[in-house]
């Protein structure tokens, strides 16, 4: 057995341990911390085949972002795991068939290129081999060219999306005080500073 073979083996074991302690712990920081693992080990997996970018977008955007606001979210709510445990149950045939649903699409697609080997060389954009072309170049060569304006309106849904939900939760409260920067600027000594005579012996 080859080194690749090694680690293959070694990162896809704790991957799938690792994701099977996401659902099994009871605490769920240790979820969340087991969830960063997989993407560790899945990030691995990712370099064994040739696709480097991948795993860098695994790790900087889920683990890097994602996770660690699960992580932080998790930790900062007081959130009542019981009650939630409690009505998981009622959603339990709405979650089988979802699962059912995703293990269908990965035995046709695997079924179908185990089966059929020469669809992936029907294809319209063949992976160039990576001495000619790295995977990274070889993705921005399709991504900026064929599909420029898709990935142009994906970033514009993804703004408006942004936008969105800060419109939905910015909530202006009635009695905080808020700092108005042009009042500040706009102000001139006569209203800057008052002036108070004070009695002797009289507070203020």
């Amino acid at each position: 057995m080859g080194l690749q073979a090694l680690f293959f083996y070694l990162f896809a074991f704790v991957a799938v341990a690792s994701a099977f302690m996401v659902i099994a712990s009871r605490n769920p920081v240790y979820s969340v911390l087991f969830l960063i693992l997989t993407f560790f080990n899945a990030a691995g997996l990712f370099l064994l085949t040739g696709a480097e970018f991948l795993a860098m977008i695994l790790l900087v955007v889920y683990v890097g972002a994602v996770a660690v606001l699960f992580l932080f979210v998790v930790m900062m709510l007081d959130i009542d795991f019981a009650a939630l445990r409690a009505g998981a149950l009622e959603y339990a045939p709405v979650g089988a068939l979802i699962g059912v649903i995703l293990a269908v699409e990965l035995i046709v697609v695997v079924g179908g290129a185990t089966l059929s080997p020469e669809i992936a060389k029907n294809s319209a954009m063949p992976i160039p081999p990576v001495t000619e072309r790295t995977n990274t170049a070889a993705l921005g060569d399709v991504l900026y060219t064929h599909y420029a304006y898709f990935f142009q309106i994906a970033g514009l849904v993804l703004l408006v999306a942004m936008i969105g939900a800060i419109v939905l939760t910015l909530r202006h409260r009635q009695n905080i005080k808020r700092q108005d920067v042009s009042a500040q600027v706009a102000r001139t000594p006569a209203t800057a500073v008052e002036v108070v005579k004070v009695k002797p012996g009289q507070g203020i």
